[in-house]
């Protein structure tokens, strides 16, 4: 990419990332929390290397990848730069569960008890411990991962589940996950996202041994949304760097 170019195209995505961030803190003042509580991932899922680059030059620490062989790449090239963070925030395949122990720094995606186990052993061979956050699905979409969440009966069991993810030594939980139906009205997210609260109460008084207080919560559509109701973590793609991958 030409330098002229290179320094548009940073100029530009630093005019989203600002816009962005006027409204993440504005959702959290009129929510009554501090801004600095939230923190934006990047997601550059698609995205070349070359816009990376430019929204770390921009002020971008924290990106989000949903493949990791794809991402792989651009964690090694950007290998060394400060403060630079890789979340893994798409279903992770067992045969990927290696790569995602390896390279990324988080993962928001853990959907299955299987997938926990992988990463385990492997973050055990790499003598490592990684954060993670639990995936739920709220919404009963069979398009949508997760463990199934929709009905709080189904709570008694996931508990059985999550309680022996959190006994794994080289994961630890952090957190949940969760992904709305795709609603053109944001507010309708909402609903969501205050079940996912109550979830995240009851398993803070039915697994007291570990800490529940993050949140994923809130995409480009409905971040604002997200913030009011608690998202700790925001993956914002589009509003920052358009609906499709620059060439």
């Amino acid at each position: 990419m030409a330098k002229e170019n290179r320094g548009g195209e940073v100029m530009g995505i630093k005019a989203n990332l600002e816009m962005v961030q006027l409204k993440i803190n504005a959702a959290a003042t009129k929510a009554g929390r501090d801004p600095k509580s939230i923190k934006l991932v990047a997601v550059t899922k698609l995205m070349p290397l070359e816009v990376v680059q430019s929204a770390y030059d921009a002020g971008m620490h924290c990106f989000g990848e949903n493949y990791p062989e794809q991402a792989v790449d651009k964690i090694l090239a950007m290998e060394g730069q400060p403060q630079i963070e890789w979340h893994m925030i798409g279903h992770i395949q067992s045969r990927k569960a290696e790569l995602v122990s390896r390279y990324f720094d988080k993962v928001h995606s853990v959907d299955r008890l299987k997938i926990a186990r992988y990463l385990n052993r492997y973050c055990g061979e790499l003598d490592k411990v990684m954060p993670i956050l639990i995936e739920v699905n709220l919404s009963g979409e069979d398009s949508k991962a997760g463990f199934p969440a929709w009905h709080e009966d189904q709570w008694t069991e996931l508990c059985i589940s999550l309680g022996e993810i959190t006994e794994l030594p080289n994961i630890k939980v952090k957190g949940l996950m969760t992904m709305p139906p795709m609603f053109e009205d944001p507010e309708k997210s909402r609903p969501i996202y205050r079940q996912l609260k109550r979830l995240q109460r009851y398993l803070q008084d039915q697994i007291p041994n570990t800490i529940w207080d993050e949140l994923s919560i809130g995409t480009s559509f409905d971040y604002e949304v997200a913030v009011e109701e608690g998202a700790t973590l925001v993956r914002i793609g589009t509003e920052l760097f358009g609906s499709k991958p620059v060439d």
